[in-house]
């Protein structure tokens, strides 16, 4: 496997721990900060949204930069937005740390999907996307199942979170 491959997944990894740490200091950070933890909570929801709606702009955005470039640079806007949720001196600080990190979890997970696929040989790839095959497994009642279970046991422990 190649080094880039494990690189790609340390930075999965820790774009993933900071996306769901927060949640378990809540109480924490509300007490730190001087706010209440139901607007602490909000910490996780503004994440979530950052991902949500930044990830396809900055993807968009971003389309022609070389791939090795795209993914350093986003680790960067990761880190910048790590450190200064770290040294937030308030809670918008905070927040903005946060939105800046969650701008690039959603490009990078995204890119850096593409490209680990693309470091491994052929052979120990995953199937190749045909879009007719993944739409007609989205149809089978056991995938929607598991899916349907997913989202609500992730949402269930989110919500119980914040």
């Amino acid at each position: 496997m190649p080094i880039a491959v494990f690189a790609l997944a340390l930075c999965a990894f820790a774009i993933g721990l900071t996306e769901f740490v927060v949640a378990g200091l809540l109480p924490n950070i509300a007490g730190d900060l001087q706010v209440s933890i139901p607007a602490t909570g909000l910490l996780v929801s503004g994440y979530a949204l950052g991902v949500v709606i930044g990830a396809p702009l900055l993807t968009a955005l971003t389309g022609g930069v070389e791939r090795r470039r795209l993914l350093t640079g986003l680790m960067g806007l990761f880190l910048a937005g790590s450190v200064v949720s770290a040294l937030a001196p308030g809670y918008a600080v905070l927040m903005l740390g946060r939105l800046a990190a969650a701008l690039a979890h959603g490009a990078f997970m995204g890119v850096g999907t593409v490209a680990a696929s693309e470091l491994v040989p052929r052979a120990d790839r995953s199937a190749a996307g045909d879009l007719r095959v993944e739409i007609t497994t989205l149809r089978q009642r056991t995938v929607l199942l598991a899916l349907l279970t997913t989202v609500l046991g992730f949402g269930g422990v989110m919500t119980s979170y914040t």
